[in-house]
């Protein structure tokens, strides 16, 4: 047997190896990646460092080889066969597994509209590095997806002083996600710096000039990107025959319907108290959906309890949420220095929270706003929003009490 075999070495692979180590387990520790390059992070891929992509490494080879890792880098997964608890690789390997945990993520949703090759897609090092070196000789750009990633990479380019255009089928951008209020004051930031929203609209056809939109008007650009979300990679886990849905269910132990096979990540849907299956894509749910894996897999039974977050940073503007924030929920508003806060409430328990300021403004506040969550606080509305009142103090009188 080669013990625990992982496929997938991104943020949520690569967490679990190490964290099975961490937890104990001393059998072998195969991590497959279809990748040529050691894990690295994919939030820096956005982020330019002296105008070049960032490869911000998860960890160095001299890590996984203290560990005692085996990293098989440039190969993939071709099938799993859960009877014999085998892996065969795209190389015609194959792995025998005590567990096995499937990592693989997600792939950008690609555009089915005419010449859709002409797009580029928005995930790896690799597309990273095709865009970023593309855009040195744009002078325009138009960007298919008013989500999270369209609007930051809107920013960047428009950093380097592009031409930039967001095509969104819906009648607003970041309409999903993101509070109302925060979504209007990031678009008006947008407005403000020059980016063009063609909004209620879908791409007809994508040519090398630009892009047609379905009603006809030309977008012209140098280059086309298409940010309009992505899907889970689930193919490996249906031919096997393992249960899917929005993603691998699981359970909350990140178990899938196949014995001593595990998901966790971008890829996986996790079981939800309420009943239902929860897909989160997030980079810090990666991190904790891989550690829990690797306990799991070293032995432990810890069901996976991670809280829904993520950042987006766009121009000066910093946005971060915390848990699941809806429209039914009552909404308490605090502005503080540098920006603005808003707190959900559901039958008086704080389920959710929202930041959006200059920086990091907002970090500090949705961290404690975080931590009142996750003890099932019930504060004062009126305390929320008096930005005199300490969060810090709020948590302390509940751990008090």
């Amino acid at each position: 047997m080669d013990g625990i075999v992982i496929i997938g070495a991104g943020e949520c692979g690569t967490r679990a190896a190490f964290m099975a180590r961490e937890a104990g387990y001393v059998g072998p520790i195969t991590l497959i990646g279809k990748e040529p390059h050691l894990p690295y992070e994919r939030p820096p891929l956005s982020k330019l460092a002296d105008g070049m992509v960032q490869m911000k490494q998860i960890c160095v080879a001299g890590a996984l080889e203290a560990t005692e890792i085996r990293y098989l880098p440039g190969v993939s997964a071709s099938a799993i066969d859960v009877a014999s608890h085998s892996v065969r690789l795209t190389d015609d390997a194959v792995l025998q597994y005590d567990k096995l945990l499937i990592a693989t993520g997600a792939s950008p949703r690609h555009l089915n509209c005419v010449g859709a090759q002409h797009a580029l897609d928005f995930r790896t090092y690799a597309d990273a590095d095709v865009m970023f070196s593309r855009a040195q000789g744009a002078k325009s750009a138009a960007i298919i997806g008013g989500g999270l990633i369209g609007m930051e990479l809107a920013a960047v380019l428009r950093g380097r002083g592009i031409k930039v255009s967001i095509i969104e089928a819906a009648s607003k951008p970041l309409g999903r996600a993101v509070p109302p209020r925060f979504a209007e004051r990031l678009h008006l930031h947008h407005v403000k710096e020059g980016v063009a929203f063609h909004l209620g609209q879908g791409v007809s056809e994508i040519q090398k000039g630009g892009a047609i939109l379905t009603d006809g008007t030309a977008v012209p650009a140098d280059l086309v990107v298409g940010a309009i979300g992505v899907v889970p990679d689930t193919e490996l886990a249906q031919q096997a025959g393992i249960s899917t849905g929005n993603g691998i269910l699981t359970d909350m132990f990140l178990r899938t319907s196949a014995p001593d096979v595990f998901a966790a990540g971008d890829c996986s849907a996790v079981s939800q108290i309420g009943g239902g299956h929860m897909r989160f894509e997030s980079w810090r749910n990666a991190r904790l959906q891989g550690e829990t894996a690797g306990r799991n897999m070293a032995g432990a039974n810890e069901p996976f309890n991670g809280m829904p977050w993520f950042w987006s940073n766009q121009y000066d503007l910093s946005l971060q949420v915390v848990g699941l924030p809806s429209a039914g929920h009552a909404q308490v508003s605090r502005t503080i220095e540098g920006g603005d806060l808003e707190f959900y409430l559901d039958d008086g328990r704080l389920v959710a929270a929202a930041g959006l300021g200059v920086g990091n403004a907002c970090a500090k506040d949705i961290k404690l706003a975080e931590m009142l969550v996750a003890n099932g606080a019930s504060p004062d509305p009126s305390q929320l929003a008096d930005p005199a009142v300490n969060l810090k103090v709020l948590l302390k009188s509940l751990r008090a009490a």
